[in-house]
This record gives C-alpha cells, structure tokens and sequence, in this order.
C-alpha cells in the first residue's frame, strides 16, 4: 500500500451537526406530520448544503453527515436480517440519562437486502470530490453486548456467527464498490473501549474473554475485507465513545494496539484530543505500509485548539510514526446521534477550517 489517497492528511470522521430545520423534521415524520418522501427531500436539501460547505473550507473527502441516521452504527445494523434493538445494560456514557440501544442478535445474520447503498449514491453524485462512506464495524454486533446479545439458540456456536459476520459484511462492502465507493471507514470503537478495565469487567460478566477479543475482531473484519477490489481504501476509527459531548472509557492503547493494526487497512482514526486515550507510545506497532489519522481536535465542545498546540503535538508524534504516515482529523464525529454534541455549527465548520490550515501547514496539502 503506497502512504498516498485516503485517508487523507485533512480529514474526518464523518457525522456532522444536524440543521435545525432537519431535525425538527425528523420529529414530524414520528408525529405524523411530514411523509417519508418529503422528509427524503428535506435530507437531500440538507445533504447538498453540507457537502458544498465540506468543499468549500478544502476538505478532500467529503461525507453525507450522516444526516440520514439517528445512531452512527444503529441504522445499519438493525437493517441485518438477526438483529433486534435492546436497551443497552453495560458500561453507560457520563452525564446523561439517555443512552444508546445496543445490538442483540436474535437470528442468523443475513445481508438480505441493499443497506445505505442509494444513500452512498445520492452522496456521490452530489460531490465533486471523493464520497467517503461510513458503516459501524463488524465487531460493533458483538462489543457491548458480548455472548449474552447473542441468541445461544440462533449460535450454538460463536465460530458460526463470525463467520456469518464476515460473509454479510462481504456482501454489503461489495454492494458499496459496486455502487462506485472508493473510500469506506469502520467505525470501530471496539478497540478503545478495550483499554479500559472496567470496559474489560464488563466483558468478563458478558461471557466473553477481553484478552480474546481484539484478535477475534481484526479477524473478522479481515475476513470482511477478503474480497475488496483494489480501488476501494478502508479506514478504521476508533474513539472512547461519543455521545451528547460524553464518553464511556478511557486509557491508553497499549492494551490492544498491536492486534489493531494487523487490521487488513489503510489508515487508523485514533481519538488524541485529551489524556484519556493516553500516550504516543502504542503507535509503534504501526506496520510501516500505513498511516495514522491524530484525532487531535475534539468534537466534544466549542472552544477551538491552539494551532500551534496541534503542531507540537503532531511533531511529538512524528518521534514514533514518520510525518508521512500521520494526518490529522477530529477525533470523532459531531453528531454520533442526531442530538449531535455541545458545540455550535459555526464552532464545528472553525475545527474543520483548522484540520485543514494546519495538514496545509504540516504537509503542503490536504490530500
């Protein structure tokens, strides 16, 4: 893999911040008010202004916002044929009373028909640029809610649900290629919630084996990745969770970053806004071939970084990874929900502005 295309040294995570106008919307579809068709319209509308302005501050990959989703990984998920939404009984985000519903298999996992797909295309064709997809990751099915989320009678055996996993995931990345993606992410907050030890506990009380599972996850997200053609580049992002300007874990990588990176992928989104993700350190695994995204700049409130604090902060990273191999993006996205987080719109496009100044500053480009 060569260290040029995505991800891109300006880039990002994906979601963004909710008009108003979109989210009020939303809620007179559920009261009856507005049709599907014309809250697909309001979408539309909502999608192009947001990709022209994603275009308009330098960005080279350009996303739909999620403007589509309530949840980042909910709305794909729930649409496998086997999954059923349940409230979520584990580790809970800080400082908020509503918390996600998490995944629980009830059925054998099937891509039984087209996920996201005429989304992804109503996205390409509104861009000049390169259309960057995002879909939770395989090991979203399985991390909060382990074996016990996962009917015994559907998965006698848990070989059988990984592979079924995998196939799925297959089948959808396929249909994304063949729709013209060439640039997808896995959201994958997998691996930053295993650095944490009581995310760890958790597990243990689930029925699982947390010193198991990084390598049981890299490998079925490269047995999803089995059959992607040449042209399509994937990412991973990985985060302490976000949610309402909240997170559920924290701790450093060390614990899973060796397994992580023999993730069959082009890049890692890495959350670094703050200590809770720790030191530079676990960065020394990185295989030479690929490239690390420094979360840097976070979505979690309005107050804009110092650009020369993020310099300094990539050189100190630039010690462990060559410059070639990092670029730099938020840490996550604006709006893991479509609530969205404590900061304003006018705040979200200035952190934008900065992760495209300073990779323009670092590397002379933002591709």
């Amino acid at each position: 893999m060569s260290c040029q295309g995505a991800p891109f040294r300006a880039d990002h995570v994906g979601s963004l911040l909710r008009p108003d106008s979109l989210i009020r919307a939303r809620q007179d579809v559920k009261r009856g008010f507005l049709s599907a068709e014309e809250l697909c319209e309001r979408e539309h509308e909502a999608i192009r202004e947001a990709v022209a302005k994603q275009e308009s501050i330098g960005l080279p990959a350009i996303t739909d916002g999620e403007f589509r989703r309530e949840w980042w990984h909910l709305d794909f998920l729930s649409q496998l044929h086997g999954v059923t939404l349940r409230e979520n009984p584990g580790v809970k985000f800080g400082g908020t009373e509503h918390q996600p519903p998490i995944a629980a298999v009830t059925g054998r996992i099937q891509y039984t028909r087209p996920i996201m797909v005429s989304a992804f295309e109503f996205l390409k064709r509104v861009t000049r640029r390169t259309a960057k997809l995002t879909i939770p990751s395989p090991s979203m099915l399985h991390l909060r809610g382990g074996r016990s989320a996962i009917s015994p009678e559907a998965y006698p055996d848990l070989e059988e649900f990984w592979r079924d996993v995998a196939a799925a995931y297959r089948e959808s990345i396929a249909a994304f290629a063949a729709a013209g993606c060439s640039y997808l992410q896995l959201d994958d907050v997998s691996f930053a919630y295993l650095a944490d030890e009581k995310f760890r506990e958790s597990c243990r009380r689930n029925g699982d084996d947390p010193l198991e599972l990084p390598r049981r996850y890299v490998q079925t997200i490269n047995e999803a990745l089995r059959d992607r053609p040449p042209g399509l580049a994937v990412t991973l992002h990985t985060c302490h969770g976000n949610f309402r300007s909240s997170w559920a874990t924290e701790g450093g990588y060390e614990f899973v970053a060796e397994s992580m990176f023999q993730s069959n992928i082009d890049g890692f989104f890495m959350e670094y806004d703050s200590v809770r993700s720790g030191s530079y350190e676990p960065l020394r695994f990185l295989p030479c071939t690929k490239k690390v995204v420094l979360g840097l700049v976070t979505t979690k409130v309005g107050q804009l970084e110092s650009e020369d604090e993020i310099l300094r902060r990539i050189d100190a990273a630039a010690k462990i990874v060559p410059l070639e191999n990092l670029c730099l993006s938020p840490q996550c996205g604006f709006s893991s929900h479509e609530t969205g987080n404590k900061l304003s719109h006018d705040e979200q496009w200035r952190k934008l502005e900065l992760v495209v100044r300073v990779a323009e500053k670092v590397w002379g480009t933002t591709s």
